[in-house]
């Protein structure tokens, strides 16, 4: 199971996911540009000391983010606010790609059509998302609870 960010603009998230991701023992994929300068230093203070327990890889584009998930065999699971998937009722794999998009903006139509899979965190009616952190702990934990990944 990995998370993907696709061009993150708020680095307090970021921080957030990565400090998640650590915990859970889960790799972070960064889709780049990212609305913020992405450095070390920057992701020390975002992610505290828990950046450097995080497993992160940077792509210059979604395109590169795609190719690492097919030869590792897995496939991208867009959360997106307009999937008709609901995520109980969504099936996860082990090799699993959970990709959020960026704050601002969601993610590109290309993106959202090359998903392998579009999967919603349902909501009361009348409101309409989750910060992005939140939705990456929600999704993550059903996705891990599935297929057996939650540490012990």
């Amino acid at each position: 199971m990995r998370i993907a960010l696709h061009q993150p603009d708020i680095p307090g998230n970021v921080g957030t996911i990565l400090r998640l991701a650590a915990c859970f023992g889960v790799a972070v994929d960064i889709v780049e540009p990212c609305g913020f300068p992405f450095s070390d230093r920057a992701l020390r203070r975002a992610g505290m000391d828990y950046a450097a327990a995080a497993d992160i890889a940077r792509h210059d584009d979604f395109d590169a983010l795609r190719e690492a998930t097919r030869q590792r065999g897995g496939r991208i699971v867009l959360l997106s606010t307009g999937a008709a998937l609901r995520l109980p009722d969504a099936r996860f794999r082990a090799d699993d790609v959970l990709l959020f998009g960026s704050e601002s903006a969601g993610v590109p139509g290309h993106v959202r059509d090359a998903a392998d899979l579009s999967v919603r965190i349902p909501l009361r009616p009348g409101l309409r998302s989750l910060n992005v952190a939140v939705a990456a702990g929600i999704a993550l934990a059903e996705a891990l609870r599935q297929t057996g990944g939650m540490p012990r």
